[in-house]
């Protein structure tokens, strides 16, 4: 091995001083506006209050009857009470006029509640006798939603920096946005180093690899909602990384993966601590560990390491987070098996839930991926701190 570059950088930093050094080389996202078909994934970036009330009326939450609870207390199957049915109730043509004592409307799911009643009958338990109807049992008031029960017009529901899942979009439409103020996605390119990586399908020679890593780094930036530039692949060549870095132009962030470790031909470390700028180098995390964050000309560099286990597990716990401005989600679980601990560094072991406890997955080696595709979480043993059978742990969703 050659003499390293000198070098009067942080090293062997924490993995949360890693995240926030990271976070910090990152630029402050700016704010734009999307339509709700093109809001999942997206981070909200102001505040939403409700435009409307939800439910918009007194509602029904089943069908059945509307009535007067009082007109049906003592109904039983075996002794039924008799109400006369004199309209109906439904969702978007409402009973109009008010229902007096010993009458009832019928009613359907989501149908505004007629003026006079305050309970709901389900049909299961009615019998029709013709313009009558015989309930089974009292009605019930809890079967009555009530106008507003969810949120009110001018309820601030929805805050700033939440990300848009599913549901969330869901929400935004029913509280009357047709349009969303977003962060900006931010942009990052993408670059794989290594003689030994070729694209998936090639021939492959002893010794060499497919580019799991471009591949699967890729898919976790877009689920980190971000626009990602593909620079492709670079050989353990300085001049061609040279070339490479300089077609991230423009980017935000450029995330690479190998060449940062200890070894001869390591040239992205080198290229960085000789002609760009190096936050720190080397992570306090198994696996992991040789991850580099620095610049080059302006642009934020991460350099994961090239073991594709080792690159997907520091995205997972420092580079996401950064990036999407969310707290690592960690659960507590029990240990169903021994987790060791290491002297100097936090271990972020694979491990498999079952039953509500997590276990050992086994196969800890950075180099086998399919561990990452079969595993559950991560299993979170700080320095020196072994986790027995039986104990509780942290562990990161995967």
């Amino acid at each position: 091995m050659t003499a390293l570059p000198a070098r009067n950088f942080p090293m062997h930093v924490s993995v949360e001083e890693a995240r926030a050094m990271l976070a910090a080389l990152l630029p402050m996202p700016g704010t734009e506006t999307v339509g709700l078909e093109a809001a999942l994934g997206r981070t909200l970036a102001a505040p939403l209050p409700a435009l409307v009330s939800h439910p918009s009326a007194t509602e029904s939450a089943l069908d059945g009857i509307a009535c007067r609870e009082a007109d049906t207390l003592g109904a039983t199957r075996e002794r039924p009470v008799g109400l006369r049915v004199i309209g109906e109730s439904r969702a978007g043509e409402p009973f109009a006029g008010t229902v007096a004592a010993g009458e009832c409307v019928r009613i359907y799911t989501g149908a505004p509640i007629p003026p006079g009643t305050d309970a709901i009958c389900p049909v299961e338990e009615l019998t029709d006798a013709g313009d009558d109807v015989q309930l089974l049992r009292p009605a019930s008031p809890g079967d009555v939603r009530p106008e507003g029960g969810d949120f009110r017009a001018g309820d601030p529901v929805m805050a700033a920096g939440l990300y848009l899942s599913a549901p969330r979009v869901a929400l935004a439409a029913a509280l009357g946005h047709r349009e969303l103020p977003v962060r900006r996605r931010h942009r990052v390119a993408l670059l794989s180093t290594g003689d030994e990586v070729l694209e998936p399908g090639e021939p492959l020679k002893a010794g060499q690899v497919y580019d799991s890593n471009r591949y699967g780094l890729a898919a976790m930036l877009r689920e980190c909602g971000c626009d990602v530039l593909m620079l492709g692949h670079a050989p353990d060549s300085p001049a061609a990384l040279h070339d490479a870095i300089e077609r991230a132009g423009g980017a935000d962030l450029l995330v690479t993966s190998g060449g940062v470790s200890m070894g001869k031909y390591d040239f992205m470390r080198d290229l960085l601590i000789e002609h760009g700028r190096v936050a720190f180098w080397k992570v306090r995390m198994r696996p992991g560990g040789p991850a580099l964050l620095g610049g080059w000309q302006g642009l934020p560099v991460i350099g994961l390491p090239g073991n594709p286990v080792s690159s997907l597990v520091v995205f997972h716990v420092i580079v996401r987070p950064a990036l999407t401005g969310l707290p690592v989600q960690a659960l507590t679980l029990r240990a169903a098996t021994p987790f060791r601990a290491l002297p100097d560094k936090a271990a972020f072991w694979r491990g498999v839930i079952e039953g509500g406890q997590v276990r050992d997955y086994g196969r800890q080696g950075s180099g086998i991926l399919r561990s990452l595709s079969d595993a559950d979480a991560l299993v979170i043993v700080p320095e020196g701190q072994p986790v027995a059978a039986g104990d509780d742990v942290q562990v990161v969703l995967l």
